[in-house]
Order: structure tokens, then C-alpha cells, then sequence
């Protein structure tokens, strides 16, 4: 999970609540920016038939996504350092931005596949999605609890899930839809984290590296509804 960077601002839990009610705004305000980027760069490749493309490449050879997996991962750590420095605002959103189009990348081939077999999941997985991360967000921001104590299992939740991936790859087993549905559990936890760390852990001026958290939360979210809702229809 992201590390927070305590160089700067006030603790969001200890601030006045004009600046509490900025840093949230700003944050959502952020994350909303993060998802129509990443809309506008997921068209943008499918279009021009880079999607198709990689889709080939993946469909070559399985050792394909264990590489992608991995840069993934590289890139994400980088974004995730530079989206919470606290010396550069241009390296905060150079960090969003470069995780935004990681995430793309990623979510690709999924999505190629989706809207050629099944394009209606889509709209399906992102109302669903965003149904949740509303029930979330509202449970996070009225209860007021902190969430914090999450951080330890998810992190080990998440070797696990890696691990699993991993091992489905090298041996060719399908994963299924008992998996996809503990990942939703999964991610639905890392969202509420993620929300929580928003209300205590953050500084006042880490609203990048916030919003940075949460849109890879939900983007999590979101990926293992639609790879559920495509294994109902028999197109995972």
C-alpha cells in the first residue's frame, strides 16, 4: 500500500475543517480528473489499434503478462514515490500521470475483450463500481472510524492474490469467478482504506498522492467486477 510522506502539511485529522474540506476537494476533484484521463487514454488506444495489437501479443506467449505484471508493478512504485514528494508539485502530477497510463496499459486487453464480446458489462461493471465506492465513501466519511488497521492485511492479502496470480499463469489454471469475488471483497476494503487514510493519515498537501491511492483502488475495484460479470457471461 502507498506510503505516506509526513514532510509536509498538517495532518488532515488535525487541521481546521476549511482546510479538511479543501483537501478532501481537492482530492476527489483529482481522482475525477485521474478517471476521465484514463478514459481518454484507454480510447485513444483502442482506437488506434494498439489494443488489438497487445491483445495478440499476450495471446502469444503466457510469460507475456508476467512481464507486463512486473513493469507494471516497477511503474507503479516509481508513481507512487514521485506522486508524495514533497518537493515538487510537477513530480506529484508527473506521478499521477504516469500511473494513470500504466493503469491503461494495463487495463487494456480487458477491456478490448469486453467491448468485443460482451460491451454491455461495461456499463454494467462501472455503475455496479460506482455504487459501491458511493456505499463506501458514505460509511467512510459518517462513521468517521479509522480504517488504518487495514493497511497490515491487505498488504499480505495482496502477496497472496499475487502469488495466486502468478501460479495460474505459469500452470495455466483459470482463476474463476470464487476468485474474482474475493477480489471484490478485496478491493472493496483497499477502497475503504484508501478513503479513510483521506480523512486521518494524509497531510494537507498531499491531495496528488491521495487521489493517486484511491483511483488505484477503485481501478481495482472495478477490474475484478468486470472480470466477474465477464465470466458470467462465459467471455473471461
Amino acid at each position: 500500500m502507498a506510503q505516506l510522506d509526513i514532510a509536509s502539511g498538517n495532518v488532515v485529522a488535525n487541521a481546521s475543517e476549511s482546510e479538511r474540506a479543501g483537501f478532501i476537494r481537492r482530492t476527489y476533484l483529482h481522482l475525477g480528473g485521474a478517471i476521465l484521463a484514463f478514459v481518454g487514454v484507454e480510447a485513444a488506444l483502442i482506437q488506434s489499434g494498439i489494443a488489438e495489437s497487445f491483445v495478440h501479443l499476450l495471446q502469444g506467449s503466457k510469460w507475456m503478462w508476467l512481464v507486463v505484471m512486473g513493469m507494471f508493478m516497477g511503474v507503479s512504485y516509481i508513481a507512487d514515490k514521485w506522486a508524495h514528494s514533497a518537493i515538487s508539485k510537477e513530480m506529484q502530477y508527473a506521478g499521477l500521470g504516469l500511473f494513470v497510463l500504466a493503469e491503461a496499459i494495463v487495463f487494456m486487453p480487458l477491456i478490448y475483450i469486453a467491448l468485443n464480446h460482451a460491451p454491455d458489462v461495461l456499463s454494467h461493471a462501472a455503475l455496479l463500481t460506482l455504487m459501491l465506492v458511493a456505499g463506501i465513501t458514505f460509511t467512510a466519511f459518517t462513521t468517521r472510524k479509522n480504517f488504518s488497521f487495514l493497511g497490515p492485511v491487505l498488504n499480505i492479502g495482496g502477496l497472496i492474490a499475487l502469488g495466486v496470480i502468478v501460479a495460474s499463469i505459469i500452470f495455466g489454471f483459470t482463476l474463476g469467478l470464487v476468485f474474482s469475488g474475493i477480489m471484490i471483497v478485496f478491493a472493496a476494503a483497499a477502497v475503504l482504506y484508501s478513503t479513510s487514510n483521506i480523512i486521518h493519515e494524509y497531510h494537507t498537501e498531499q491531495h496528488v498522492a491521495a487521489s493517486l491511492s484511491l483511483f488505484s483502488s477503485v481501478g481495482l475495484l472495478f477490474w475484478y467486477i468486470l472480470q466477474f460479470l465477464m465470466s458470467l457471461t462465459g467471455q473471461d
